[in-house]
């Protein structure tokens, strides 16, 4: 009949402008959020927020969104006096709830990733330290390799390392052995002050937590968790 026809026609319409409208709307709330999390974090560039979920106005009415993305890059961490640059950091928020304009927005919960590289790690590191690959240890560990002049003894030196996360923000490097012909001159402490060394990860969001990291040819990837975590307030 001709007028379900008509009916089918409005709705098919209105549905189309209900979709358009939201399309708008969520990338509006998404700038947004990116903007405030920039302006919050400090951050040169701003980051990418993509909100998950259909449709975003009845999860906006609601007041909480399933799930947000956000990845952010070159994001420098300055921390101990030091300038560490993380190339990269994604993380998947769920549970997100804005309030205050867009102003604010909290995670119930969120994981993600940090991804430094050697070249970045190696301006971190302690003067005349470089740092490069070197895989995994048969026990699983993550290692890296440093090499360097010793400053006052004048001998370069190549040493397997041990990465780990410290704390809730920071990565340590520490030598597994050194050459014996140093350890033999009592010289271990003086050798360790120059190449073991940490970095803190600075302007990663509140409330998420360093929990493990692994190695790669490129660089090192650091995982990252929490609760009650602020994207933006």
């Amino acid at each position: 009949m001709r007028v379900w026809r008509i009916v089918l026609v409005v709705v098919v319409v209105l549905g189309g402008l209900f979709v358009a409208a939201d399309r708008i709307a969520v990338s509006v709330a998404q700038n947004k959020a990116a903007e405030r999390a920039q302006a919050t974090e400090g951050l040169d560039h701003k980051p990418s927020v993509s909100i998950k979920g259909f449709p975003f106005l009845t999860q906006a009415a609601s007041g909480k969104l399933d799930d947000v993305t956000i990845k952010a890059k070159d994001i420098a961490a300055n921390g101990g006096g030091e300038t560490l640059r993380i190339a990269t950091f994604n993380a998947d928020l769920h549970g997100v709830k804005f309030s205050n304009s867009y102003r604010t927005a909290v995670a119930d919960s969120a994981d993600g990733a940090a991804f430094i590289t050697y070249a970045d790690l190696s301006k971190a590191a302690p003067p005349g330290v470089s740092v490069s690959s070197a895989g995994t240890s048969a026990d699983g560990k993550a290692m890296v390799k440093l090499t360097g002049t010793i400053p006052g003894i004048g001998v370069k030196i190549s040493v397997l390392s041990q990465v780990t996360v410290r704390g809730a923000d920071s990565i340590g490097l520490h030598a597994e052995n050194l050459p014996k012909e140093l350890t033999a001159l009592g010289l271990e402490d003086n050798v360790r002050q120059e190449i073991d060394f940490v970095r803190q990860l600075t302007h990663l969001p509140s409330g998420i937590s360093l929990t493990s990291l692994t190695t790669s040819p490129e660089g090192i990837s650091v995982a990252a968790g929490g609760k009650h975590v602020v994207l933006a307030g």
